[in-house]
């Protein structure tokens, strides 16, 4: 059976406590407890299964036919473009050679939205709905992420939660509570790297394991993705259409990753918060609404989240999942879940009643009538303390320090492109 060791670091192997249930795990508030390894049989179990974690997935593993089968079916139709880099680091010369006209619809040369190759899907980089602003948060699981999901639930509010199939690997409790809160759960790859500087085969296997991994834990296959730093060309657009998902973008970013790596000041962060806040006052979404970057990163983009909810739920008419704004009903491949329509949704918030998903054990959402302030501060959240990363090894859980080796944005963009 594969051992599986965040970043390779067998030292940092902690002794796993007793095997929580979900209603324990979820219950906890206090974020070393929440922390503590913990055994989860069916990630154990599937090991074998699936790539080494926290690092770039080398390629198909060998015996998985259903991961061939699928990549065989459409690779020779990828587009000719060359891969920008080597086993997930650009190269350093992969903007500076690239030509100007950006033939190859590159988000991180230019920010294209629309792609060159026929036959591909826009990007999607705002909602459709007027004043309306598409929720998410980028790198989870998270596994102090509790009070966050508590306050998000005390809101009646759904996210889109883009989520690291190694982060659900290590952290599967917490993926599955996302799941059974009626969040919307997409891709974020498996080892959040840049997708452009993979082969055509990296980067499939960065898109299906990750998927294979929240099926695992949640029972339910995505159909939307995020690419990290939203580094994505339309060879990467076609790898990801062929396994049935939407590429999601933003056009506003809070930057709250960068405070960890000291990037960023949290002043900044609020301002960044408080411009979008301001371009609503301006009218800049009367017509089509918005999607702003944040992240499941730590307490402090977590706390930050929760310190402006407010904030943004009095500035936007509505606030739903990215899905929910096109009224992407099915989620998933699997049907027995549903989100609500646009109209169901905010229909539902406004009346104080519940818009989320038909398996979530509560649901809603906020528009300007049906939303309240509250408590700007959940219980157990500590912006000063940050859950750390998690791994699975053959017969325990292995987590390892937050500090050294977190799966994080701020880690990864240590390459050689700067944004």
């Amino acid at each position: 059976m594969r051992t599986t060791l965040l970043l390779s670091v067998a030292a940092h192997l902690l002794v796993s406590r007793a095997d929580p249930t979900v209603d324990q795990e979820n219950a906890l508030l206090d974020p070393t407890a929440e922390c503590a390894p913990y055994n989860y049989a069916p990630v154990t179990n599937a090991l074998s299964a699936f790539p080494a974690a926290g690092t770039p997935v080398t390629g198909i593993l060998a015996g998985d036919t259903a991961a061939q089968s699928k990549f065989d079916s459409f690779k020779a139709n990828i587009p000719n473009i060359a891969p920008r880099g080597v086993n997930g680091v650009f190269a350093t010369n992969a903007t500076s050679s690239y030509p100007a006209t950006d033939p190859d619809c590159w988000w991180t040369f230019g920010q294209c939205l629309t792609p060159k190759v026929a036959g591909l899907k826009p990007d999607i980089a705002d909602v459709p709905e007027p004043r309306t602003l598409g929720y998410g948060f980028d790198d989870g699981p998270n596994c102090s992420h509790n009070a966050f999901y508590d306050y998000l639930t005390s809101k009646k509010q759904k996210a889109t939660m883009f989520f690291i199939g190694t982060n659900v690997m290590f952290e599967p409790l917490q993926a599955l509570r996302a799941a059974q809160d009626g969040h919307e759960i997409c891709v974020h790859t498996w080892s959040h790297h840049p997708m452009t500087a993979f082969t055509n085969e990296q980067a499939f296997a960065e898109l299906w394991y990750t998927m294979q991994s929240i099926k695992l834990v949640t029972g339910y296959t995505p159909t939307c993705w995020r690419p990290p730093q939203g580094d994505v060309d339309d060879r990467i657009r076609y790898i990801a259409q062929q396994l049935n998902l939407d590429n999601i973008l933003w056009k506003y970013d809070a930057f709250d990753w960068k405070v960890a790596s000291g990037q960023a000041t949290p002043a900044e962060v609020q301002t960044n918060y408080d411009n979008l806040v301001a371009d609503v006052g301006k009218g800049t979404f009367d017509t089509v609404g918005a999607i702003m970057l944040t992240h499941e990163l730590d307490n402090y983009t977590m706390q930050t989240a929760i310190d402006n909810y407010p904030k943004l739920a009095a500035a936007f008419d509505h606030i739903v999942p990215v899905g929910v704004g096109y009224n992407k009903t099915q989620p998933y491949v699997e049907k027995n879940f549903t989100l609500p329509s646009f109209a169901q949704y905010i229909g539902s918030a406004a009346a104080g009643g519940g818009g989320g998903g038909n398996s979530a054990s509560s649901s809603g959402g906020s528009t300007k009538a049906g939303s309240g302030s509250g408590s700007n501060t959940a219980a157990g959240s500590s912006p000063s303390s940050s859950g750390g990363a998690a791994g699975t090894g053959a017969a325990i859980s292995v987590r390892l320090s937050f500090a050294g080796v977190l799966v994080s944005c701020a880690a990864l963009l240590g390459a050689a492109l700067v944004l």
